[in-house]
Parts: structure tokens; sequence; C-alpha cells
């Protein structure tokens, strides 16, 4: 009977779709697993490869289904749509993994772990909060254009502004416009403080990477020391 030596595995919320191939490419098994069905079943698989496009959640699963013994590798999606033939859906997706980690030129993505996948999830939130911050200043200098006041371009030139024109009273700004920019720039201050903090965040995070490979190459200084002396002495 012929052993299944590859699987692919098309990721989805809340539904899985496999499909397992023999070592001359055959297709031998195509199923359709939720969540906890897919990790009883591979949990009960003997040890094989297992190929999976690196989008959302493909990580986490890649280290979960590596601590099974499996041998996990990832596929950028670029690299995996010229394999898809015939009209789109799941398991042809999945078929087409099996093609493209069948190609011996083939380019995996390594597997991230938990601390790598954090640090980016922190670039993405500030990156998320600074845009936002940016939206916010941008329709706060167009509110307040409507009035005939100009702030120039610039968080920094927002902030040392705002306070400024609040208490002037000479731009005969109504008192419900006040009371709106006045929780418009609050708002603002917030995203900044997110903003900040975040980068914050990343700079310490980064520093602790950097020392860390510090230590490592002194380390491996010394290991390289005591080798040199032994071949000396030797």
């Amino acid at each position: 009977m012929a052993t299944i030596t590859l699987i692919g595995l098309d990721i989805g919320k809340h539904s899985f779709h496999l499909v397992g191939h023999d070592a001359c490419g055959k297709p031998l098994l195509r199923h359709q697993f939720s969540r906890s069905k897919l990790i009883e079943f591979l949990a009960k698989q003997p040890a094989t490869r297992i190929v999976m496009e690196a989008c959302c959640g493909a990580h986490w699963l890649a280290r979960k289904l590596t601590s099974f013994g499996h041998t996990i590798q990832l596929i950028a999606p670029q690299y995996i749509r010229p394999f898809v033939t015939g009209n789109k859906n799941d398991f042809l997706d999945t078929q087409a993994i099996c093609e493209a980690a069948s190609r011996p030129t083939m380019r995996f993505v390594p597997i991230k772990q938990p601390e790598q996948q954090a640090l980016l999830a922190l670039h993405r939130a500030r990156q998320g909060f600074v845009k936002a911050r940016t939206a916010q200043g941008n329709q706060l200098r167009g509110l307040m254009a409507e009035f005939g006041i100009i702030i120039p371009q610039g968080i920094s030139k927002l902030f040392q502004q705002l306070p400024v024109l609040m208490e002037d009273v000479e731009h005969g700004l109504p008192g419900m416009m006040r009371e709106l920019v006045c929780r418009l720039a609050a708002h603002l201050c917030l995203l900044d403080s997110q903003a900040r903090t975040a980068w914050y965040l990343v700079n310490e995070e980064m520093c602790i990477c950097e020392r860390c490979l510090f230590r490592v190459h002194e380390r491996l200084s010394r290991t390289q020391s005591v080798v040199s002396r032994m071949v000396r002495t030797g």
C-alpha cells in the first residue's frame, strides 16, 4: 500500500483542507477538517512532511505540528498561485501547495517563534497608531482651515499651536467648535502617546536582542579560542 509522504494543508479560520500525496506525487487523501479534528488527526499520523501557505495562523500551526514530529514547511502565497489549475476552490488551492512543494528549487519561509511574532505585531500596532494619528491631525487642520486658521504641517507644530489657538478669542470660533477641537485634540494626544509607547517597547526589545547576540558572540569567541588552543597543543 502506498504511503503518504507529502501533505498539503490549506488553512482557514474554521475549516482546513488536506491533500496527501505519495512519493510519486499521486493524490491518496483528500479531506476537510475542523480545527480540533485536524489537530487530532495529524497527532495520530506518522511523522511526514507537511506544507502550508505562509498566511495568518500558519506559524502557530507549524509550531504545533512540529511538536508531533512532523516536518513543516511554509511557502509564500505568490509562489503557490502559478500552480492553481481550474476554478479556484479550497481543494485546488491545497493541490497547488503540493505541486509547489514538489519543485526542487522552491524557496520556503522560516517558521517564526512566538517572540518574533510578538515583535512584528508590535511593529504593526505602532504603524496603525501612527497612521491614525496622522489622519486625526489632518482632520484637525482641515476643520480649522474652514475657519481661516491655517496650521503648518507636522505633528509637533500642531501640538504647539493648538493650545495657543484655543486661548485666542479673536479667531471667533463658536463654543461648539472649540469643544469639538478640544475633544479631537485629546484623541490626538492619546494616539500620540500610544505610538510613542509602542516605539519605546520596540526599541527596548531590540536592545534586548542586541545584548543576547553580543553574549552569543562572546561565547562563540571563547569556544573558538579553546578549540584553537587544543589544536595547537594537540
